[in-house]
């Protein structure tokens, strides 16, 4: 054996000093950001900072985590972005009231309600997704591209490009604590990071421990053999697009709540966020490769760079540049690390 190689077997390899780096590349990635920016600024460094820098990431994190479903199942999900937006909105016009003009009244909802029937409508948009992919067979590339700029255009529509300001409620209407999502705190943490971590603890379980979570491996790896095999690749595409689209419109829910407005502008670009941090964790682009852990490490790596840039001063062109790199790097590892194997469909 050579001084590179470590004793311990993974999956009948002996698993390579390289092999090591490559396979847990995003959480060294991690650990060399805090230190360089821990180095460069004082400020960086510091538990406040860490919790302002999660509850950043809780938002690329909920969009990367539903985006990683629909990767494991050899597809992709352009639309996201656009359903924060179109969600965001919807939700800042419940907060504010629907005026019923036939019955001559405004109708409030109180916040719970919005929050349903916010993630209620975000799944009904991925499950149009969904159906365009399983059953009309539309690329996934062409059918979240178009919901995108469906969605995106009811979103200007609805606000004819304006945004709800104030959406903290008004007590005397019943529908306060809005906010309460983005900028409350349990035990010190961020509430939106709370929900990342329980969204990401229950979607590691259902990869992990549920029949769903062997079925969409499966049909992301081979999807001719998983339907002979007898997966149900048709109603698993359109859970994982259903999903995506939820998750998408709670992130949009948490970005409101942090902002206490919502625009039909928000979310532009998060859908390419989401991917690169899906690739960053080490999932395969091909599908059928990936875990949530990556996945979340992947969103840290792109927030904490993000946020590190910001302190020491680098131009925000500049940050651009960087945060492509990082991508375009992580892209070629997963080259390296799946270039050999191959997807049949």
């Amino acid at each position: 054996m050579s001084d590179t190689t470590i004793s311990r077997k993974s999956g009948g390899k002996p698993l390579s000093l390289g092999r090591l780096l490559l396979e847990g590349r995003a959480f060294f990635a991690l650990i060399a950001i805090v230190a360089v920016f821990s180095f460069l600024s004082p400020n960086y460094f510091t538990v406040s900072n860490f919790l302002i820098m999660a509850s950043q990431v809780a938002i690329y994190g909920i969009l990367a985590i539903g985006m990683l479903l629909v990767i494991l199942n050899g597809g992709i999900d352009l639309s996201v972005g656009s359903v924060l937006a179109l969600c965001g909105v919807l939700a800042g016009a419940m907060m504010q009231g629907l005026e019923l003009t036939s019955l001559g009244v405004i109708l409030y909802f109180p916040v719970w309600a919005v929050v349903v029937l916010t993630v209620a409508i975000g799944g009904a948009v991925g499950a149009i997704n969904g159906i365009l992919i399983a059953w009309f067979r539309v690329p996934a590339f062409v059918a979240t591209l178009g919901v995108m700029y469906v969605a995106r255009g009811v979103a200007l529509l609805l606000t004819n490009g304006l945004t709800y300001n104030n959406l903290s409620g008004r007590p005397e209407l019943g529908n306060t604590g809005f906010d309460w999502i983005g900028f409350n705190r349990l035990a010190g943490i961020p509430i939106s990071v709370l929900i990342l971590f329980g969204i990401a603890i229950l979607a590691g379980l259902m990869l992990s421990r549920s029949s769903f979570g062997r079925w969409l491996y499966a049909s992301g790896g081979n999807e001719r053999a998983a339907d002979l095999s007898g997966v149900p690749v048709k109603r698993v595409q359109i859970t994982v697009y259903t999903l995506s689209g939820m998750l998408a419109a709670i992130a949009g829910l948490v970005l409101s709540s942090q902002l206490t407005s919502a625009g039909p502008t928000a979310g532009t670009t998060y859908e390419l966020t989401a991917i690169a941090a899906v690739v960053i964790g080490g999932a395969a682009l091909t599908g059928g490769r990936g875990t949530v852990r990556g996945t979340m490490l992947g969103a840290f790596v792109i927030g904490f760079l993000s946020n590190g840039l910001v302190i020491i001063g680098v131009s925000s062109y500049w940050q651009t540049v960087f945060t492509g790199a990082v991508i375009v790097l992580a892209v070629l590892t997963n080259s390296i690390q799946y270039g050999k194997g191959t997807r049949k469909t």
